[in-house]
């Protein structure tokens, strides 16, 4: 019977209405980017060399003519290409599931959050929701974006002890980290890189950038609390929820153990972060030791510690095959030779307009171009030779340009489907590409509309 109305209740809806599954999705995104490759020429730019960078050459611009057309078997071969090359983030994501797997068996986290929770007070839910969504912010302006994706679960188990959804906290999680990576002051990646093609300080004009950040968090924080605990959102069958009454968590002495191993382990990457260059393989090996030694801590067998890594890890598979399948879409990019084409179309969109609306025109451009050119420091070293003397001619200031970059490019990393970092929080969260598209989408229009007055602001107080 139950089968019936189900059936009923599907005929019901219109075509606009039936979702696909986000593989389907993506897959139809790589469908319509080889199409483009029939209509946009090949071209490419001049790259040199200067301070061990590989920088553009601006009008250096020329079209390729003897550029081969991409066959559509080649559409299928750029599917296990995209996993090869994303290999990284798969493999993150597969040991930082395994991590957290251990972690929720030991008990540990979901005791100290339980704990935590019980202390504070679960009616001050909108305090534990804003201030966790400013404490991802913080870890996104100050360590990064890739480098946090491990903390995606402790949000989600925040959210569960509160009464929210697993949406709630990965909102909180990747929004805040997203945020605050994307309009940080102090962003190596962008701001830094940027503003050495730009020959300016490295992180001068930080006011305007940390005035962006605040704002932007307080207004995730106000979204949050209003509209995403209203939502309707479907709990995986796998979701991490909290077991049992808040009053009826304890911290054991095995349970403090293990959280001083996992918390010594977060510190231990953020030093080799900082002092030594690491990135996601040294960051997904210290996950690996970091679950070893938690397995050690709690009795575990070596055949059980791998049991439950495997256990963690599959559950995560479904998350980890979409970052895949979207990095296949910057496969066929890059065979088709058409990035350069896309930002060489795009760059000239912001000559000749005038004042500040040149500032929002430049974060619109930049976040189309960062659809196809998803690395941070990669688009600065693509985009900003180009910009920084379109800026000079329209009379933007060069700083403008540089926060006007960090805008577009920055925030579109929450939605666009070639982001590895944030699919694969994503699927730490086990929150779905489509799920996490209807929660934020209203978000981005908020945000852009206030980061877009902030630039405004930015224009006409000579930043």
């Amino acid at each position: 019977m139950q089968t019936t109305e189900q059936a009923l209740t599907q005929r019901k809806k219109k075509w606009y209405q039936t979702v696909p599954d986000p593989m389907v999705l993506i897959f139809l995104i790589l469908l319509a980017t080889y199409a483009l490759t029939f209509v946009v020429p090949a071209g490419e730019y001049e790259r040199v060399e200067q301070d061990g960078r590989t920088r553009v050459v601006p009008e250096s611009f020329e079209y390729l003519p003897d550029v081969d057309a991409i066959s559509p078997f080649d559409i299928f071969v750029a599917v296990p290409r995209g996993l090869n090359e994303a290999s990284l983030y798969l493999f993150i994501v597969f040991i930082a599931g395994g991590l957290f797997h251990i972690l929720q068996r030991t008990g540990a986290l979901e005791n100290a959050i339980g704990v935590a929770v019980n202390r504070v007070g679960v009616e001050r839910r909108n305090i534990i929701i804003t201030a966790g969504t400013f404490i991802y912010g913080f870890f996104g302006v100050a360590v990064g974006f890739e480098n946090n994706i491990a903390l995606v679960p402790i949000a989600v188990l925040i959210a569960s002890a509160i009464g929210c959804s697993s949406l709630v906290g990965t909102t909180m999680a990747v929004g805040g980290i997203g945020i605050g990576f994307a309009l940080s002051p102090i962003n190596p990646y962008t701001v830094g890189v940027a503003q050495g093609i730009a020959e300016l300080p490295t992180f001068s004009g930080a006011w305007l950038r940390a005035l962006l950040v605040v704002s932007s968090l307080a207004l995730l924080s106000l979204y949050i609390c209003k509209w995403v605990v209203r939502m309707d959102f479907e709990e995986p069958d796998n979701a991490k929820a909290m077991t049992k009454s808040l009053d009826e968590y304890r911290l054991t002495r095995q349970n403090k153990l293990t959280l001083g191993v996992f918390i010594l382990g977060l510190a231990a990457m953020l030093v080799g972060v900082f002092t030594q260059g690491w990135y996601i393989n040294e960051i997904a090996g210290m996950f690996l030791l970091i679950a070893i030694v938690i397995g050690i801590v709690n009795g575990l067998s070596a055949n059980e510690i791998v049991k439950q890594m495997m256990e963690g890890a599959s559950k995560v598979t479904a998350g980890a095959l979409v970052i895949g399948l979207a990095a296949s879409i910057q496969v066929i990019l890059n065979q088709a030779q058409i990035i350069d084409t896309i930002v060489h179309g795009l760059s000239g969109l912001i000559q000749g307009i005038p004042g500040a609306l040149s500032a929002i025109m430049a974060s619109v451009v930049q976040g189309a171009i960062n659809l196809f050119v998803p690395s941070g420091s990669g688009q600065a070293l693509v985009t900003m030779p180009i910009l920084i003397p379109v800026a000079d001619l329209v009379g933007m200031s060069r700083q403008l340009m540089i926060t006007a970059f960090q805008v577009g490019d920055g925030l579109t990393n929450l939605i666009v489907p070639t982001s590895g970092g944030t699919l694969a929080m994503l699927a730490l969260g086990r929150v779905s590409y489509v799920a996490w598209l209807k929660a934020i989408l209203p978000f981005m229009v908020l945000v852009y509309a206030l980061a877009w007055v902030g630039l405004v602001i930015g224009h006409y107080a000579g930043y």
